[in-house]
């Protein structure tokens, strides 16, 4: 197998990848009504290319496309030799399309609708790679009913593989002709013929200008149809631009370029189905943008509430974490001078209830004593009741029914822009929406009560290393050390060799006041570290917990269609962006024109409305 034949096989591999993907696209269900409309037109259009596909090897239909009087029929009957069209200049003389086609063509493989046409058989060379049909004129005073020459001529165009578009001095410039070519110019390839050579200056360079804009245009020919067919009647092979003119169609026509010509047209029709399916979303994707916007504010309204209650319900619970992370502290240090110091000051309650037990003198003090005891224990416990509600206070987010309907109104106004079912934003009832919160508060609340105690678990290991460990037990001990040497001293040296008296209370007195002071200080000093890092881990476990949790939405259909609906718009950019790349690389033809972009009009390119 040649290079050449192995590169058209692979071309032909990506012109089915592309249709296999648009098709994919299309059959995607989608709740959002742009998708659907974009998918209903991606449908048609690929009917179309599948119709092109299925006739791949049938001869190619040629159509001649110009305003009333441009020499369509002359053109024609010019091309095959005869008088196969009746031909006008001043008025509109085809009425019904004619299909003139060799006796040998099997005109049922091309799938024309041949009872809306009169079909001439011709055994002129040109035809037997072609069939020829002479369309009706566009710019007519018909109105646009199924019979009027219009509408004839738009339900011919989608069968056709290339237009010749004829025009004259005076036609060139029509607006209303223009038009029409644009919506028929799409997967076709096109032939620009200036008729009317005996009696029209050559406009070509202008008519050329005129067209770039909007079309490819390699070539521009200037025939005279009625002169060429006199020469053909006489056996003489006609002159000038009408025999280039027939040498271009017989090569560029011929059945040797019937797949890279319908090839072409393919990437063309399916380019421009992807580029108006892309306006169809884009035009309307602001307003589910601004869904999406309202979405995200929603979540982060209740965020934001989220984190205020969690912080504060937590900072509530504060001084029960901070003793349960300095109890954790003192165990882990074991037993050192300032652990027994901070056990102390840990158990400094229990110890002062205690101490007045030795105080009670007789059974009523006894017993309000033990009164006293009992209201403390049961405090404790209500703090460590207090903590666990907490959290479940805190896990109710601030998601309260008037939050929850002002959120389910907001959202349905955004819905209805946004050409979405409104069911999406209206739950059933009340209730269902309650229900979908609180499924986040249950995975919320345990979540954060597991969180809380891996803190206490962190900060108690970080603040127990070695390093935390020594340097407050050495600035500890340096007074205590300071304090014993400076009486060591006064008793064995001072008092012995110097004969000095020994130490009174009052030394005694202000080492101790200056110790307690000391001790106070570093258990002080001690604390807020451990109550600032507690501070902090709550307030990152607030955010972190929230940002996690809001994760889900209150409106989780409605967030997965809006998902849906944006990945859906990304892939078929995707698709028009390799369309465009494949239309450069194939839908050109070194002599055949085209269409320079896809059109962005209403009309489908498969030539009618949807």
């Amino acid at each position: 197998m040649s290079q050449s034949e192995l590169d058209r096989l692979e071309m032909l591999a990506e012109v089915d990848e592309l249709a296999t993907g648009a098709a994919r696209w299309a059959e995607r269900e989608s709740a959002w009504e742009p998708a659907q409309r974009a998918a209903a037109l991606l449908k048609r259009v690929l009917g179309r290319v599948e119709s092109l596909r299925v006739r791949l090897e049938a001869p190619l239909v040629v159509a001649t496309f110009g305003g009333t009087g441009t020499g369509k029929s002359s053109l024609v009957n010019a091309l095959v030799g005869d008088d196969v069209a009746v031909s006008g200049r001043q008025r509109p003389t085809t009425r019904q399309p004619v299909l003139i086609a060799h006796p040998e063509t099997e005109l049922d493989l091309l799938g024309l609708p041949k009872d809306m046409c009169e079909v001439v058989r011709c055994e002129a060379d040109l035809l037997r790679d072609t069939v020829f049909i002479d369309c009706p004129d566009p710019d007519t005073t018909d109105t646009d009913d199924a019979s009027s020459n219009l509408e004839r001529l738009r339900k011919i165009l989608p069968y056709c593989d290339v237009l010749i578009y004829t025009s004259t001095q005076q036609k060139y410039r029509s607006a209303r002709v223009v038009d029409e070519l644009t919506e028929a110019a799409t997967g076709c390839r096109l032939v620009f013929v200036q008729t009317h050579a005996d009696l029209d200056e050559d406009i070509r360079e202008d008519w050329r200008q005129h067209l770039s804009g909007r079309y490819e245009v390699p070539d521009v020919f200037f025939v005279d149809s009625l002169k060429a067919l006199e020469e053909q009647r006489q056996g003489h092979r006609p002159t000038g631009d009408m025999g280039r003119l027939l040498d271009f169609l017989s090569r560029q026509l011929a059945s040797s370029e019937r797949v890279s010509v319908r090839r072409a047209n393919v990437v063309d029709l399916l380019s421009a189905g992807l580029e108006r399916c892309v306006k169809i979303v884009d035009d309307n994707w602001p307003k589910l943008h601004t869904l999406q916007q309202a979405l995200s504010e929603q979540r982060e309204s209740l965020r934001k509430k989220m984190a205020t209650n969690l912080s504060r319900e937590l900072m509530v619970s504060r001084n029960l974490w901070e003793r349960r992370l300095l109890t954790a502290v003192t165990a882990s240090w074991g037993f050192s001078p300032l652990s027994s110091v901070l056990r102390l000051y840990n158990g400094l309650g229990a110890l002062i209830a205690s101490f007045t037990l030795f105080r009670a003198r007789n059974s009523a003090q006894m017993a309000l004593l033990g009164a006293v005891q009992g209201y403390r224990w049961l405090e404790g416990r209500s703090q460590v009741e207090t903590a666990k509600s907490s959290l479940e206070r805190a896990s109710a987010l601030g998601i309260g029914d008037a939050l929850l309907r002002e959120s389910q109104l907001v959202i349905a106004g955004h819905v209805k822009s946004a050409e979405l079912d409104p069911a999406l934003a209206v739950p059933k009832n009340l209730r269902e929406m309650r229900g979908q919160a609180g499924a986040v508060e249950r995975d919320f609340l345990g979540d954060a009560a597991g969180r809380v105690d891996a803190i206490i678990d962190e900060l108690a290991l970080r603040n127990s290393g070695w390093f935390v460990r020594g340097m407050y037990e050495l600035l500890f001990l340096s007074y205590v050390v300071f304090v014993l040497i400076r009486i060591g001293r006064n008793f064995f040296y001072d008092s012995f060799i110097e004969q000095q008296p020994i130490l009174s209370t009052d030394f005694y007195i202000p080492a101790t006041v200056f110790l307690v002071l000391w001790t106070g200080l570093l258990v002080t000093a001690f604390t807020h570290r451990l109550r600032g890092g507690l501070s902090r881990k709550i307030e990152e476990l607030s955010h972190d917990l929230v940002n996690r949790q809001m994760d889900q939405s209150l409106f989780p259909d409605l967030q997965r269609t809006c998902d849906d609906a944006e990945a859906g718009r990304q892939r078929l950019h995707q698709l028009k962006e390799r369309s465009t790349q494949l239309r450069r690389t194939i839908a050109t033809s070194d002599g055949l024109g085209a269409t320079k972009s896809p059109p962005s009009r209403e009309r489908s390119p498969v030539g009618q409305e949807l």
